[in-house]
């Protein structure tokens, strides 16, 4: 009897294998496997980042590296204080690293999207007034990657810059001893029409300088961010204590005198 049940029930298993079979043809035309080409490029395009951002760790190497690959904060390259001096890439130029944090520059406040972030091993302020310096091998390794990172990613030199032009509220890095001067002479970075400065600084040194209100368009105008308050205010002090960092770094003081006054005014 048993046996004449599974005869009965043979064409019905026939039935489904063949269906199952067709399903399985269909899904295979009509689901087919992801296959993306090469073959054509677009030429309107260009590389994510428009800014170049310089930063020193504050720490030793060894402390610097365990920093930068953990999971807090990050940058796409850690030149370190060997002799000569190593070069990491810690995050693919494609990708976003977490070093710009709170910050604003021209008005845009996500400048980690946009940037690549270059930690340069060196301890900062190690005293009163006292800072430390940046060796020859370290800028010269800079200048070379700057070279590499403007050349291929067509960023604007007004647009690198330290962290404390990005941040002047919170951060002083890469402080007074950075040779910005030195970089902007090899075309990296903004620098100012020095014979004009000087003109200009003759000329306020006996006459008034404008308003607070005004100095704070400027300062604006030229990428920070200040609140027009008309005062020269703790906040616009770091402010301009930031911009002579960059452009005046033999006095920062925050004071906006007939020297940084013309420096402004003097900006390329």
């Amino acid at each position: 009897m048993w046996f004449s049940h599974i005869e009965t029930m043979r064409p019905l298993w026939r039935g489904v294998g063949l269906a199952a079979c067709l399903l399985a043809a269909a899904c295979s035309q009509t689901t087919p496997r992801l296959q993306i080409l090469d073959t054509h490029e677009a030429v309107a395009q260009s590389s994510r980042v428009r800014y170049i951002v310089i930063h020193y760790t504050a720490s030793p190497y060894p402390r610097a590296l365990r920093t930068l690959t953990g999971d807090k904060v990050s940058a796409h390259y850690l030149i370190t204080d060997h002799s000569p001096p190593l070069v990491y890439r810690l995050v693919d130029e494609n990708r976003r690293a977490w070093h710009a944090g709170a910050s604003s520059w021209y008005g845009n406040t996500d400048i980690n999207t946009g940037s690549i972030g270059i930690e340069i091993v060196n301890r900062g302020p190690i005293g009163p007034g006292q800072w430390d310096p940046y060796s020859q091998q370290q800028i010269e390794v800079s200048r070379q990657l700057l070279q590499t990172l403007t050349a291929k990613h067509g960023v604007l030199p007004q647009n690198i810059i330290g962290h404390s032009d990005i941040a002047p509220q919170r951060k002083v890095d890469p402080g007074p001893l950075f040779p910005w001067a030195i970089l902007a002479d090899a075309g990296l970075g903004r620098w100012y029409d020095e014979e004009m400065a000087q003109s200009l600084k003759a000329h306020y040194k006996n006459e008034p300088l404008p308003s607070a209100s005004t100095i704070q368009q400027l300062l604006a105008q030229a990428g920070y961010e200040v609140t027009n308050s008309g005062q020269f205010d703790s906040a616009t002090q770091n402010v301009i204590r930031a911009f002579q960092m960059h452009y005046r770094p033999a006095l920062y003081d925050g004071v906006m005198d007939a020297e940084t006054f013309a420096i402004l005014l003097s900006l390329r």
